[in-house]
């Protein structure tokens, strides 16, 4: 693929028109005022422009983008795709450089175009324009340097496949492929296109447009340029062919490849002599399926390719799993159906998606309408995930540590495509708050922080009332259905980390606003004593059995945390005002949470019901409580050993558990009964991988941070079976979640102790907290350059291309220069470890 263009082209007049496939609107009539117009629903249509050149330049910038996604090749070649996910009306370009594609005389580009009608993960439609909007439609055009007529326009070809269609799964599109019905080389120059139409230049014909054609148009207005990094990675071959069987083709009880595939894995077979490897071939009939399960050793996420030699009209059913599935094991709803459809157009054929997936296992059935020899030739996937750049590194004498540091890398990596999402199976939802974790790795791990950045861009988007959305830019935010409103509290802290590590006043102060009507919104809610109660919508705060209703301590907490680090930021750019403000309410909240403290057991309490105090009690509380500064600092300590107490730390859910989400508990969570089954007057109830952040946090802020390398120990039980990513929750859900990374930002942050001491890093604190370990050694970026820590025994090197701050273990704190510093550092006075009994190192 070729490499993006820098966006120094976004003042630069669009030549390309919008234009489409139909020269008429779509039957249904339209009404722009009451968004009347449906639009078509899923389509794919094929644009195709031929033209000549005499000599190569030494560069073409082309740029383009589509309504909903596209993929572009240049002479056959794929030469990029596009564009990243956004909200229709902050849409997004891309740039490519197509030299190197290009040749002298006859070249071709060739657009290919989903628009998928219904809203998935990653994509809504815009309100209906008649126009513009509601069907594929592609704008395209050469800057200056490249050839003149590389315009779009009513010279282009065009046509309305007829070879895809999409089975609409929620969320995730399954994409289905007959090959016999794509126009072979049509990416190609010399392809015979007389009988495609010719373009549709697509004009806005509502009272504001005036016929326009060229952005910036409605609904999409002034197109923005690629915000982040070109996606890629490696091709990822199988580890093995666990399985491989001629079975007797069943009637489906479902359309779904996802589930066809998985149907009958029951149902006796005939073994098919594999070694464990690819290719692997057998003569079915008409009544026989081959039936495959492939391990690609680890989890992956990317584009399937599958190479095949069978006759025309051979069905391969593609299932994608995270987890081999279990004989016997009874369904639910984790166990979701993802995969894709592919005929073969006869002979030996590549299937290539278009959709990316995520997987570990790929399930595959292969059929023929009739006797015929049949052979998988080859598999593989192309991974398709953000860059992980730069030098920055961890290492231990403890390679468990070692491990889980590379783990929460690799688990965000397959995390991170064009947004942070949760999981790259079932869902890829930008989810604003999962995203927090993730961009706290990458600021702690990678050189490149655009990703970073544009979480917090991206889910700048707040409902009418100052919420932000569950997820965003896809079918969550254009359905403006409930929220979890304290995600929108976890952003606050993303725009925070931002103004930590970047120190850009220029990018920040526009969030600003939004982050005060969040803040904002929870002032209606105040009761009495001035915290918030009887919350409305889903106040999730993670997976853990805890309790927000009635008066809540934790959500309380967490919205103080927020107004205390928005009067920060008040203070950085000069608002006084709104400074003075947010530490007024975080006082109010101060006065009154005393009320939540349980002075017998050292601890908060989750929340007050009907006036009435519940002993119920857990991590999410009391983190939150340290880290928003509400529980009084000579507390902080012992509120720190209580909470991670291991004697009284007890692991709930209320949906899941046993390795999968629980049906009963999920049904019972709908109807607002929530089950304890643990001793409230004695056990803690620990927070799942996502809260654990905060948990951390806490610790390091009641001065605990060299206990903080044997709590991340925990995550060792997902890197298990050959896994090498944190799972969702403890015990169950998804096995490669981005929100259960913390502990590679916190081997970062907490153990080496590489943090801004002063935003943007123009000094850097440094307070490595071993713990246990004698030697550790890493480095983490800044905007100057990497900061190199190497720890032996009591000998520290240092090294930063900004002033330091050193806080030894003993708490003796000293400030350096730029530069190159070997230190003694004494090592902490021990402290009891409740997880033991004996005490820290």
């Amino acid at each position: 693929m070729s490499a993006r263009l820098p966006g120094g082209d976004r003042d630069e007049p669009w030549r390309g028109h919008w234009i489409g496939a139909d020269p008429a609107p779509i039957p249904g009539g339209d009404d722009t005022t009451s968004g009347g117009l449906s639009g078509r629903g899923f389509s794919r249509v094929l644009f195709r422009k031929e033209f000549r050149i005499g000599s190569v330049p030494m560069t073409v910038p082309l740029r383009l983008t589509a309504d909903s996604r596209f993929v572009v090749w240049v002479n056959g070649k794929e030469a990029g795709r596009g564009p990243v996910r956004a909200q229709p009306r902050r849409w997004r370009y891309e740039t490519f450089d197509i030299a190197p594609f290009l040749e002298p005389g006859p070249n071709v580009v060739a657009v290919l175009v989903t628009y998928y009608g219904n809203a998935t993960s990653w994509w809504f439609g815009a309100a209906p324009e008649d126009g513009i909007n509601g069907d594929a439609c592609l704008v395209l055009d050469c800057l200056p340097g490249g050839p003149d007529e590389l315009v779009s326009d009513a010279s282009w070809r065009v046509h309305r496949s007829t070879a895809w269609h999409s089975l609409g799964t929620f969320g995730v599109p399954c994409e289905v492929l007959d090959a016999r019905e794509l126009p072979t080389g049509w990416t190609c120059p010399g392809f015979d296109d007389s009988r495609w139409s010719t373009a549709t230049v697509l004009t806005a014909r509502h009272w504001g447009g005036l016929g326009r054609s060229r952005p910036p148009v409605s609904p999409y207005g002034k197109l923005l340029p690629r915000p982040i990094a070109v996606l890629g990675g490696d091709t990822i071959r199988p580890a093995a062919v666990l399985d491989a069987r001629l079975r007797q083709k069943p009637v489906w009880a479902s359309e779904h490849p996802g589930s066809r595939v998985v149907q009958h894995l029951e149902s006796p077979g005939d073994p098919v002599c594999t070694e464990g490897r690819l290719p692997l071939s057998a003569a079915l009939d008409a009544d026989r399926t081959l039936d495959a399960v492939i391990d690609f050793g680890a989890m992956t996420a990317g584009f399937v390719e599958l190479v095949v030699d069978a006759p025309a009209g051979t069905v391969f059913e593609l299932g994608y799993r995270e987890k081999a599935k279990s004989v016997g094991v009874v369904e639910t709803t984790s166990d979701y159906a993802a995969g894709a459809r592919y005929i073969s157009p006869g002979g030996r054929s590549v299937y290539a998606a278009l959709e990316l997936a995520g997987l570990r296992y790929l399930y595959l059935t292969a059929y023929a309408p009739g006797a015929a020899e049949v052979t998988i030739v080859d598999v593989a996937v192309r991974e398709n995930v953000y860059p992980h750049t730069g030098p920055a590194y961890f290492s231990s004498d403890d390679e468990e540590i070692d491990r889980i540091y590379r783990a929460g890398i690799r688990t965000v990596q397959l995390n991170s495509f064009d947004a942070f999402t949760d999981c790259p199976t079932r869902e890829q939802r930008a989810w604003t708050g999962d995203g927090v974790v993730h961009q706290m790795v990458h600021l702690a791990t990678n050189e490149d922080w655009r990703l970073a950045e544009h979480y917090v861009e991206l889910a700048n988007s707040p409902r009418s009332d100052g919420l932000l959305p569950l997820s965003v830019a896809g079918d969550f935010e254009k359905f403006q259905g409930f929220t979890i409103p304290d995600w929108s509290l976890h952003w606050v802290h993303g725009v925070h980390n931002l103004y930590r590590y970047t120190g850009n006043r220029e990018r920040l102060v526009p969030y600003l606003p939004t982050v005060e009507r969040v803040l904002r919104w929870y002032e209606q809610h105040l009761d009495e004593h001035g915290t918030l109660s009887d919350l409305p919508e889903w106040n999730l705060v993670d997976w853990s059995s805890v309790f927000t209703t009635g008066r809540t301590s934790i959500v309380s907490a967490l919205w103080a945390r927020g107004l205390i680090e928005y009067a920060e930021l008040c203070d950085w750019v000069g608002n006084s005002g709104s400074g003075a403000w947010a530490r007024e309410r975080h006082a109010g909240v101060a006065a009154s949470f005393e009320d939540f403290w349980d002075a017998r057991r050292g601890l908060y309490v989750d929340h007050f019901v009907d006036g009435e105090r519940r002993p119920a009690a857990s991590q999410a509380a009391n983190a939150a409580a340290i880290v928003s500064g509400l529980a009084p600092r000579e507390r902080w300590r012992a509120i720190a050993m209580a909470m991670t107490d291991r004697s009284t730390l007890v692991t709930r859910s209320w949906i899941g558990g046993d390795g999968g989400y629980d049906i009963q508990k999920e049904e019972d969570q709908r109807r607002g009964i929530q089950r304890i089954d643990w001793d409230v007057e004695r056990e803690v109830v620990r927070a799942q991988p996502f809260f654990s952040y905060v948990v951390h946090d806490a610790m390091a802020r009641a001065g605990l941070a060299e206990r903080i390398v044997d709590l991340v120990r925990d995550w060792s039980v997902f890197l298990d079976g050959g896994y090498d990513t944190f799972g969702e929750c403890w015990g169950w859900g998804t096995p490669v979640h981005g929100w259960s990374s913390t502990p590679t930002r916190d081997l970062v942050v907490h153990v080496l102790g590489i943090a801004p001491d002063l935003p943007g890093f123009e000094r850097v604190r440094i307070a490595p907290r071993p713990g246990p370990l004698r030697e550790i050694a890493g480095s983490a970026p800044t905007p100057y350059g990497q900061v190199e820590v190497d720890i032996r025994g009591e000998k520290a090197t240092v090294s930063s291309p900004v002033p330091i701050r050193f806080v030894a273990p003993d708490g003796g704190s000293r400030q350096l220069p730029a530069g190159n510093h070997h230190l003694v550092m004494p090592r902490a006075l021990p402290t009891i470890d409740n997880t033991s009994g004996k005490p820290c190192a």
